[in-house]
């Protein structure tokens, strides 16, 4: 966590060299996403192909940088959820490439036109879907996003510019290195700087990308990914529109309509498959009816994974060897082997532990009441809302997304999992044969 606060700190600051380099990316990343407008679909699905297939060429090497990486944070001595996030063993980088080649094939978004429509004087209208144009993408600690955030905004035409944190750098660097020379081995157009990875690790490079000291004009969006402390530096300093997700206090609800045996198995691999990631279950919530019949199970199975487990006092006795929760637990976004439980009355009484204590990311009920999921899916106003499955679920590459740009938990314009048609706006096209407005 210390590392996530000193990356945010000094956002403002910084040298004029550091501004200068930066400010340069961002003329010539304006410049790639103007050449990105006339490149074909399939010019951009051969380059994310490409892309997908050096990455597995160049394993090999690509696992040894990333060995630096990780040797020099375990003697750093980073916490091991943290670490486990930085290595990229074979699996990973096979899901790096699969992950290209599934957004190779999803359908262009650019150009699409979401509605059409003729007015009673002869004018078209018509409402079309473009890039944003600029897209930078501050992150830490999960160097594969390197290729998710090149390849998604490949795709939405976006030109984009990297900024991963320094204890991934080797990591980035040689995941950025190979995807440049795939969209320029590609060809078909694209600008080799439709792709920029920021390589100096001065914390001064996330304030000139985030203010008007450094980019402003240059870049149209930026999406900060990582821990609490840097997401709110950034939009603190920001004067570029900004889409992020503070955190993810996600909760699973066991109604009491539950299946006990689904409800055992969603409620502890939503905490342990994964305990770094910010759709990990923090909170677990359960009816009092059902309390008896899961939880003695779901506590077994937490100490066999040694989950510490912080509950309510009439859950103690069910758990065992549980620590009474503190008024803080309850939205406490923990990112490690850490749960708090707590028994409710009524589903509204889950609800509104939701509303109170959630961060609008992620939550589940587990219940074979149709009405009480109905109720639980209008009523809770988080970005994804899931009946019967692992909160984990929430991710890009699991919504059929290929790979995702980040999870919003704002509102307007993208909200919950970003992929390529998150990263697009649109223009309305207007056609007429000489009507003027009298």
């Amino acid at each position: 966590m210390q590392r996530v606060q000193e990356a945010g700190a000094g956002v403002a600051a910084g040298g004029g060299a550091v501004v200068e380099m930066v400010r340069g990316m961002g003329v010539r990343a304006r410049g790639a996403a103007r050449g990105l407008a006339g490149v074909s679909g399939a010019a951009k699905n051969a380059a994310l192909n490409a892309m997908a297939d050096l990455i597995w060429e160049k394993r090999g090497w690509l696992m040894e940088e990333n060995g630096k990486d990780v040797a020099a944070a375990e003697g750093e001595g980073l916490a091991g959820p943290l670490v486990a996030r930085l290595k990229l063993p074979e699996k990973k980088v096979e899901a790096m490439a699969r992950g290209l080649r599934e957004i190779a094939l999803q359908v262009d978004p650019v150009g699409q036109t979401i509605e059409a429509y003729d007015r009673p004087n002869g004018l078209r209208v018509e409402k079309r879907r473009v890039p944003i144009g600029v897209v930078a993408i501050i992150f830490e600690s999960r160097p594969n996003v390197t290729a998710d955030a090149a390849g998604i905004c490949l795709k939405s035409g976006n030109a984009c510019i990297l900024r991963g944190g320094k204890e991934a750098l080797h990591s980035n660097k040689a995941i950025a290195q190979i995807v440049r020379e795939a969209v320029k081995g590609a060809g078909g157009g694209i600008p080799e700087d439709a792709v920029q990875l920021v390589e100096t690790t001065d914390r001064a490079a996330v304030g000139a990308l985030a203010t008007g000291g450094g980019a402003e004009g240059l870049i149209d969006l930026i999406i900060p990914r990582g821990g609490e402390g840097l997401i709110r530096s950034v939009v603190e300093q920001a004067t570029i529109p900004v889409i992020k997700h503070y955190k993810g206090v996600c909760h699973v609800y066991i109604d009491k309509g539950a299946d006990a045996d689904m409800a055992v198995k969603i409620a502890v691999s939503a905490k342990v498959d994964g305990v770094a990631l910010c759709n990990t279950e923090e909170c677990l919530l359960v009816h009092k009816e059902m309390a008896g019949k899961v939880l003695p199970r779901i506590a077994a199975a937490f100490r066999e994974k040694k989950v510490e487990m912080r509950a309510d006092q009439w859950s103690l006795g069910l758990l065992q060897d549980a620590k009474l929760a503190k008024e803080s637990d309850w939205g406490m976004e923990f990112l490690d082997y850490v749960i708090a439980i707590r028994q409710v009355g009524s589903i509204d009484e889950a609800i509104e532990h939701i509303a109170r204590y959630g961060s609008q990311h992620t939550d589940a009920i587990v219940t074979n009441d149709l009405a009480a999921a109905k109720k639980f899916v209008t009523e809770v106003d988080s970005a994804s809302v899931l009946v019967n499955a692992s909160t984990r679920f929430a991710d890009g590459g699991e919504y059929g997304l290929g790979a995702e740009i980040g999870i919003s938990t704002d509102k307007l314009h993208a909200r919950g999992p970003m992929g390529a048609a998150d990263l697009c706006t649109y223009k309305y096209i207007v056609t007429g044969n000489g009507q003027i407005r009298a």
